[in-house]
């Protein structure tokens, strides 16, 4: 990824749609690399959230349990 500093801060970032519009440029400083990398972690996170809703006991961890 390119380096921060080569970004001009703007006021309107602290807007709804300015950090919309800050996401999409450092969206676009990404590598292919990068952001299969980021898809990957996503489907990760999605499928540990999905089987820890079928869990009976929502996937906690009880209190002196060694897990």
């Amino acid at each position: 990824m390119k380096s921060p500093a080569s970004i001009q801060p703007d006021w309107r970032w602290g807007t709804a749609e300015g950090s919309r519009e800050f996401d999409r440029l450092t969206d676009r400083m990404l590598t292919f690399r990068e952001k299969l990398e980021w898809l990957e972690e996503a489907e990760t996170m999605s499928l540990r959230l999905e089987a820890n809703r079928h869990q009976p006991d929502g996937g906690q961890v009880k209190p002196g349990s060694k897990d």
